[in-house]
């Protein structure tokens, strides 16, 4: 079992290496490449993107963004409205933006087919905050992962035209590559429209991605049913589990963030682990991985001073630390993650 185990990390390790080698890690492309935040306008009629929802149905607009000096330029794009429950429950939708090749050649969007636009829900202080702090996570997803999406911060002027006199809105955003460049990095492919057994996932990735939801107390998950999950199919056949969408977490702690009722906790706040069993050599090589990245998350932390103020950011660091100080304790790391990992 052993010798299989370490054959098997052996492989994976090689893969990761030749990713690297090929690109992977955080994406090259211009609109990734920079970590200042990226001037954007975007008009459209919310209701209308509410409205529609086939997803085959894209609208036209202009979407204006500022260039190194100062000045204006724009591109035209395609966009809809995403996802199910913030397209309900919200007043601006999630967006997913088409844009043509030959409209994002020579710009900052070049090699960028599609993107999805992540928007508060509404036009408040508390809002922007969620989503400033959900774009945090995927910022420190990077440092405990080499399989994740690549993201750009924005300052978006957003202008809403469903009624006779638009109004505007200055709100935080940011931009989520899209699926194909991720596993293209990887040098893979999307396994799209399948069930993917928990036994099939890579167990090393596997359980990255399962430390990180604990990490960040987030349950709204399932690699098996690709919910909030995205799996890339490597060439070896592997299969890599890459997260998305932590609106729902503990740390980003949304107004409308519900827990299901299967699960035994009452709050979002609450930390559950829900990975599946693997073995024990598995979970204390990523529980030496995530103890060594703790600086570097706390870094990653302590970078959003500024945005969300030091009260909000020392809140944040004392919930990491409460999940460092699980993985610090034999005890604690038993009883919280090791007797609480999923069997079917």
């Amino acid at each position: 079992m052993k010798y299989h185990l370490r054959i098997n990390l052996i492989l994976f390790l090689l893969l990761i290496f030749q990713g690297y080698a090929n690109g992977q890690g955080k994406s090259e492309l211009p609109l990734f490449s920079e970590s200042q935040p990226l001037e954007m306008r975007l008009s459209f009629s919310s209701k209308d993107l509410k409205k529609e929802k086939a997803d085959s149905v894209y609208f036209p607009s202009i979407m204006h963004y500022k260039i190194p000096g100062g000045s204006w330029d724009s591109i035209k794009v395609d966009i809809r409205a995403r996802g199910n429950f913030r397209r309900n429950q919200c007043f601006f939708p999630p967006i997913r933006v088409k844009i043509k090749k030959k409209d994002g050649n020579g710009t900052v969007f070049e090699g960028n087919k599609a993107l999805k636009l992540v928007v508060p829900c509404k036009n408040a202080k508390a809002d922007n905050d969620q989503i400033v702090k959900e774009y945090m996570c995927y910022k420190m997803n990077e440092q405990v992962s080499p399989f994740f999406f690549s993201t750009r911060a924005v300052n978006l002027i957003l202008t809403d035209e469903s009624t006779k006199n638009p109004k505007s809105y200055e709100v935080k955003a940011f931009l989520i590559e899209d699926d194909d460049l991720v596993a293209e990095r990887a040098g893979g492919k999307i396994a799209g429209g399948r069930q993917i057994l928990p036994g099939r996932l890579q167990e090393i990735a596997a359980v990255q991605v399962d430390f990180f939801q604990f990490m960040i107390a987030n349950t709204d998950w399932s690699a098996v049913a690709q919910h909030n999950i995205k799996i890339i199919q490597m060439p070896t056949n592997d299969f890599v589990p890459v997260a998305y969408d932590f609106d729902m977490s503990g740390i980003v702690n949304s107004y409308y963030s519900t827990t299901s009722e299967m699960l035994n906790i009452s709050s979002v706040r609450e930390r559950l682990y829900r990975g599946f069993c693997r073995s024990e050599a598995a979970m204390q090589q990523v529980r030496q991985e995530y103890l060594a990245a703790e600086s570097n998350i706390m870094q990653v932390v302590n970078g959003f001073e500024s945005e969300l103020g030091p009260k909000e950011v020392s809140d944040i660091k004392k919930y990491m630390e409460d999940f460092f100080a699980i993985l610090k304790s034999d005890k604690l790391f038993s009883e919280q993650i090791l007797s609480k990992c999923r069997t079917n």
